[in-house]
């Protein structure tokens, strides 16, 4: 069994005009048991209570990989390529992206017009 402090604050936000439209409040802190391991988790709070948070917990940092990408003008084919074997704990920062399997990722999400276009690119490429 392990103690876990969680501690939270609430900005202070103003409006454009710089009146303020809410007090900063806190820092507040509580204390909650929690396993020591994930098996412990498990056996305190259930499978499908850790999974879940485990899983809400993956897409938010998913989502920031992705936004990343996506500030940095990475398509979705590429995006697929690089985070679709991605693991969960490991970090993904400086990835390389295999450059044949964004191409392919985005070939296969295309719609049929799109995969001919792109079918004729290459045999305009491949000829030169």
């Amino acid at each position: 069994m392990k103690k876990l402090t969680v501690v939270a604050s609430v900005p202070e936000k103003k409006d454009k005009t710089g009146v303020i439209t809410q007090k900063a409040v806190g820092p507040y802190s509580i204390t909650v048991e929690t396993g020591d391991t994930a098996v412990e988790c498990i056996k305190l709070f259930g499978d499908s209570a850790v999974k879940s948070n485990s899983d809400a917990n993956w897409v938010v940092t998913l989502q920031s990989n992705m936004r990343a990408g996506m500030k940095k003008g990475e398509t979705n084919a590429a995006m697929q390529a690089r985070l679709g074997s991605a693991k969960m704990g490991v970090a993904q920062s400086g990835a390389k992206v295999d450059p044949v399997q964004a191409y392919l990722a985005m070939f296969q999400a295309a719609t049929p017009e799109q995969q001919t276009k792109m079918l004729a690119e290459l045999k305009t490429k491949a000829a030169k």
